[in-house]
């Protein structure tokens, strides 16, 4: 018996136990872990029975080949069987490779220009609507925390809060340097400009996650105001938290409640707290946050949109794709289905 066969076994057994103990009849936090557990385990279960039941089949299979009435018939079937096998057996693979204790976790989105000036700050604002557009499509609730925009319609920083199935999962390959490459409206020599957009995707942390001390947090409050420095309410409504160990700063003004824009600014606090800390304990990747969207820098980015010739590139994985105007529309699933993909082989090989 293979390793992995043992591992599968065990996995079978582990998932009768927890069936036999809830038919005991457990109750409250014992049976709320159990039933957790047990859900956790049935998907990868019924893949196991299905790759049982194919290594039946093709064992009757085999045996009918000495059949001279059954051999035609048995051997199609055989192919058929022999062609699933290693498809189930991957998906399998792919079932047990360690999960990502944050992906079923809502997330929190902040987009912002880096290099590229107004051409910069107008591509953040069609990527921030690119990402709410996703996010309709996958049915997931998306709220503007902090929206800021400039004079020209451009944005200078977009955080919002998005919730649903598996967000994380899908939504982390998304962090990193976005560079643009079209000719600006206010170009009258016709020349392509390179602008870039830091993306940052943040697992949505709970009050548990990560403990704040107030004594550790310096808050100021300010009026709020809108694009080019017009004030939209006379109110101190706007507010500014400084967390002092770290040096991180988040200011919301969004909402006309300075109680609303401190509970948004401590939300999008915990997220960063929480990603700081996600990103110490793991070796892979830089201690801080800054180092999860880079400097903005041009030369640095994880994909280009060329407008001219109607492509998007993902540099991670070399994936072209010519068609800029649906992708700008919210149909990313091709590009993260990809991204997906080519994290999983890489965590089998590194597994083998």
């Amino acid at each position: 018996m293979s390793k992995l066969d043992e591992k599968l076994n065990r996995i079978v057994s582990r998932a009768e136990e927890l069936r036999a103990a809830l038919a005991a009849g457990l109750s409250g936090e014992a049976f709320v872990r159990v039933s957790k557990e047990l859900s956790e385990l049935e998907p990868l279960v019924a893949r196991i029975d299905d790759l049982r039941k194919t290594e039946r089949s093709i064992a009757e299979a085999e045996a009918l080949l000495s059949d001279p009435d059954l051999r035609e018939l048995a051997s199609a079937e055989l192919a058929e069987l022999r062609a699933r096998l290693p498809v189930l057996e991957q998906e399998i693979r792919i079932a047990l490779l360690p999960k990502d204790a944050a992906d079923e976790r809502a997330a929190i989105l902040e987009v912002r220009p880096a290099a590229g000036g107004d051409e910069a700050a107008l591509f953040a604002a069609e990527l921030f609507a690119m990402y709410q557009r996703y996010a309709e499509r996958r049915r997931w609730r998306f709220e503007i925390l902090e929206y800021a925009d400039t004079e020209l319609g451009g944005l200078r920083e977009g955080i919002a809060e998005i919730t649903g199935r598996g967000v994380f999962a899908r939504l982390k390959y998304e962090s990193g340097v976005h560079r643009v490459q079209r000719v600006p409206e206010t170009e009258s020599q016709g020349r392509i400009h390179t602008s870039t957009v830091t993306v940052a995707v943040l697992p949505e942390a709970e009050e548990v996650d990560v403990q704040i001390n107030e004594e550790d947090l310096r808050i100021d409050v300010f009026r709020a105001s809108g694009a080019g420095g017009q004030h939209v309410n006379k109110t101190e409504s706007a507010v500014r938290i400084t967390h002092l160990p770290t040096g991180i700063v988040v200011s919301m003004q969004e909402e006309k409640s300075q109680h609303k824009n401190r509970a948004k600014a401590m939300k999008v606090l915990r997220a960063r707290l929480f990603e700081l800390q996600r990103q110490q304990q793991q070796a892979m990747r830089a201690a801080d946050r800054r180092a999860q969207v880079g400097t903005g820098d041009r030369s640095e980015r994880i994909r280009t949109y060329n407008f001219p010739q109607g492509r998007v590139t993902d540099h991670r994985i070399n994936l072209t794709l010519y068609k800029i105007d649906r992708i700008m529309e919210g149909e990313l699933d091709e590009i993260i289905d990809s991204l997906i993909a080519e994290d999983q082989a890489a965590r089998l090989a590194a597994e083998a």
